[in-house]
């Protein structure tokens, strides 16, 4: 069958949409230098937007409806024909999307490690007991907790900026954030520590960003297949079947990080109640082309370590 006259095309105007936080409009800004690198007659627009995500501060994100707060306004955008794609933090995107949505490209990832954030202590060894530790993430706060008891972890939600800002105001002793998304707004001077994942495993998807189309956009899945990074795409694929084989919920605390080396990949995760004190880990490696059975495979070894009735004790505190 011949190559398409679609394929032989290049876009004349793309149209992106974005939540309008400062690191989602990095985001957005860096994919359309991208597209204008790759066809450079192509009209690029941004379409800012607000989500539910952004506008609900006072509670966590697992009880007001999951991290899809941050991406269904976006996805109307592409339903009304008002955006051609979406561009998102890769952890803040549902492990099962609507139909009739696609993700077609996962960028090369950032440092997926969480960061310690503070301005008084070096590390969250440091910390004494009593002092408030600030994260909006469930699986952080598991971690935290199981390692260190003595300290008090409260929710830490809003943007980047703000997170920043209730810190400084005194508000917390330290947060944990992202790393990918202090160094992409050029703010690494406000990591203390990088915590390594071996003790702090990153949540499914850390440090990727994904871009969202329509199913059925053949042509623009071509567009963009150029800016798909095929191991980040690999690892954070194995990472999400993890989290699906679970439910996919953000109100459950679990982590899967995947790092491929060549043909291999391995593959560690946890799952935890969110006091930390009762956590099952395991680590497995298979080929990196087999990302979503080498996930199937680390959700079966949490299984044997006792994950089903972790995440039963967390759905009867929910």
């Amino acid at each position: 069958m011949k190559e398409s006259s679609v394929k032989a095309t290049s876009p004349s105007r793309l149209v992106i949409a974005s939540r309008e936080s400062r690191l989602a409009m990095w985001q957005a800004e860096h994919v359309r230098a991208k597209l204008s690198l790759l066809y450079p007659h192509c009209h690029v627009e941004i379409l800012g937007m607000t989500t539910r995500g952004d506008q609900i501060l006072d509670r966590t994100l697992s009880k007001v409806g999951g991290k899809g707060l941050f991406v269904k306004e976006l996805e109307v955008a592409l339903e009304e024909g008002k955006a051609d794609l979406a561009v998102h933090s890769l952890k803040d995107v549902p492990m099962e999307l609507p139909e009739g949505f696609e993700l077609a490209a996962v960028l090369e990832r950032e440092d997926p490690r969480d960061a310690f954030v503070s301005n008084d202590y070096a590390s969250l060894a440091d910390l004494p007991a009593g002092v408030v530790v600030g994260t909006s993430s469930l699986r952080r706060q598991a971690l935290i907790s199981a390692r260190f008891p003595h300290l008090v972890i409260k929710p830490l939600r809003g943007n980047l900026d703000t997170r920043l800002g209730k810190l400084d105001r005194g508000e917390y002793a330290a947060i944990i954030l992202a790393a990918a998304g202090l160094k992409r707004l050029g703010l690494p001077q406000r990591i203390r520590a990088l915590i390594d994942p071996a003790e702090s495993i990153p949540a499914p998807g850390q440090g990727a960003m994904a871009i969202e189309i329509r199913s059925g956009r053949d042509d623009l899945r071509d567009w963009l297949s150029p800016l798909d990074h095929a191991q980040t795409s690999a690892a954070v694929h194995a990472e999400r079947m993890v989290s699906r084989s679970f439910g996919g919920s953000c109100q459950i605390p679990l982590a899967a990080y995947a790092t491929v080396d060549g043909e291999s990949m391995h593959l560690a995760g946890m799952v935890a109640t969110p006091d930390g004190v009762r956590v099952a880990r395991a680590e497995v490696q298979g080929l990196a082309t087999e990302p979503e059975a080498l996930g199937r495979r680390l959700a079966e070894a949490l299984s044997v370590q006792g994950a089903e009735a972790i995440l039963a004790a967390c759905r009867t505190d929910a």
